[in-house]
């Protein structure tokens, strides 16, 4: 996942983010043929809702 203009996440993001990216890690040492697509989704879910929220509050 490339890093881009990354939102300020509040805490409840970062901890499901530290969450879902522990999973990965751990998925990740059961080898490189393991399924990640699924974390990977909700991970980029979570990042454009603080995409939205950024967009909103800066409208306001």
């Amino acid at each position: 996942m490339a890093q881009h203009n990354q939102p300020p996440l509040t805490a409840a993001e970062k901890a499901k983010v530290a969450w879902l990216i522990g999973r990965m890690a751990k998925r990740g040492l059961a080898g490189d043929e393991v399924y990640q697509g699924d974390l990977e989704r909700k991970l980029e879910g979570v990042l454009e809702g603080a995409r939205k929220r950024q967009e909103s509050q800066s409208m306001q």
